[in-house]
């Protein structure tokens, strides 16, 4: 996609936003932040939008800098001794690995491994993650290639296969997608896949480019073809990518709910309206990701959330369900300084 093309579609997408309600605005951590990784990629180019600063500081995952939260002073005392002869060969490895996120990254992939078996009718083991965008972190393990968001993911449905077959899922909408892994796992995995995708801009256009790229122009819908949820829950299209705003258009049922950390950085009352939808077209499953003990907030930090969501929360915004399971380790992480990035599966009472 030529740059001035997507430039173009990220301003149709702003505009439409503004004409939408609050509780379909970005909120407080993410109003800034919007416009700055919009003037970001226009920077840098969308064709390198998994390399570019902001993305990286928001939707674009990294094992390695700046997910490690060393930050390039604490990197730049330890590079002059790689290399050197104060450090054994092994200790240089080490330290590479550690920096540029290979270890963890590796210790993720051994729990999907580890939670493969030859009785499941899984294909997430034939998952090999696309190079669109430009990644400054892939890794490859078995001859596929991963990235922090893809094992995020597949770490997220090997809890779900736990539970529920995911080769019976057909119909999975998630709201704050990112740049669209979810989706690339799901369609390369099962095909009979439908996959809807709602998210703010310009995320929502990183997203349609990245899937576009990935799989054809013409196998991703949703509102750069003027289409709604309506007229492609039942299409021919794998993957659709829509504006927040059109959940309210969505009217039939789906098999799997997914939210991936993006409603930790939302305000309560915004994501009670996203799962009063979900609630409203009876998603059978809900996979949550969230942080245990809430998001910052602005009045601690200055920065962060309002009001954080906590685990309760989910209970009380969706009574009609019931949890099944939660899990840090091994799908989730505890993180180094003691927060619990937590999975939770919610399913529908019967």
């Amino acid at each position: 996609m030529e740059r001035h093309a997507f430039e173009q579609m990220c301003r149709s997408a702003f505009d439409e936003m503004k004409k939408q309600s609050m509780l379909y605005q970005p909120t407080d951590f993410w109003a800034g932040a919007c416009i700055e990784i919009f003037d970001n990629i226009k920077k840098e180019g969308i064709s390198n939008f998994r390399r570019a600063q902001l993305p990286l500081s928001y939707f674009v995952p990294t094992y390695g800098y700046p997910g490690n939260g060393l930050g390039k002073p604490s990197e730049a005392l330890i590079q002059p001794i790689l290399g050197t002869e104060m450090l054994s060969e092994k200790q240089q490895q080490t330290l590479t690995a550690m920096l540029s996120g290979r270890s963890q990254a590796e210790a993720d992939y051994r729990v999907l491994l580890a939670s493969h078996s030859v009785h499941n009718k899984s294909n997430l083991m034939h998952f090999s993650e696309s190079k669109v965008g430009d990644p400054i972190e892939h890794f490859e393990f078995d001859g596929n290639w991963y990235s922090r968001s893809a094992l995020n993911y597949l770490l997220g449905l090997c809890f779900l296969n736990q539970y529920t077959p995911i080769s019976d899922i057909r119909t999975v909408v998630e709201i704050g997608g990112g740049y669209g892994t979810l989706g690339e796992v799901l369609v390369k995995t099962n095909d009979k896949i439908r996959y809807l995708d709602f998210d703010i801009a310009p995320t929502l256009n990183v997203a349609e480019y990245y899937l576009s790229e990935v799989f054809g122009k013409d196998n991703v819908g949703g509102f750069f073809r003027g289409e709604t949820p309506r007229e492609v829950v039942s299409n021919a299209r794998n993957l659709n990518v829509f504006g927040a705003w059109q959940i309210e258009e969505l009217n039939e049922p789906i098999d799997l709910f997914v939210n991936f950390i993006s409603f930790q950085e939302m305000e309560p009352e915004i994501v009670q309206n996203y799962l009063h939808h979900i609630d409203r077209v009876e998603a059978k499953w809900v996979l949550l990701r969230n942080i245990r003990e809430g998001k910052q907030s602005i009045k601690t930090h200055g920065f962060g959330v309002k009001d954080p969501i906590f685990t309760d929360d989910y209970g009380r915004m969706l009574p009609n369900y019931e949890l099944v399971a939660n899990n840090v380790r091994p799908f989730g992480l505890k993180t180094i300084d003691g927060f619990h990035s937590e999975l939770l599966l919610l399913k529908r009472k019967a």
